[in-house]
């Protein structure tokens, strides 16, 4: 008979795993920048299809501002400031803000 330091003894560790916090990335509008820049930092940073693009920066010309999409913090950051500094070599005085969902 196996003594208890012989004998294995098994453990079931359970481990959550939490989703991470989401955050929206809010385009604000403004009466100087372009549709068509927005609907290429649209297209180009937030990879939405054209007619998405032109509908979600239709929303931010009417309603002032959208979501344009929903991301873990630090990719909502990154995409905003990619955007932003392309807007401010363009000189267009282009606005997002990120909010938690």
């Amino acid at each position: 008979m196996p003594t208890e330091s012989e004998s294995s003894v098994k453990e079931i560790i359970q481990k959550k795993v939490r989703e991470p916090h989401l955050y929206h990335v809010i385009m604000l509008n403004d009466d100087f920048t372009t549709m068509e820049f927005v609907v290429d930092i649209l297209k180009t940073i937030f990879h939405k299809e054209d007619a998405v693009a032109e509908g979600l920066m239709l929303s931010v010309h009417r309603s002032g501002r959208a979501v344009v999409g929903k991301y873990p913090y630090d990719i909502a950051v990154t995409k905003v400031a990619k955007a932003m500094e392309r807007a401010k070599a363009e000189g267009f005085p282009f606005r997002m803000t990120v909010e938690e969902a």
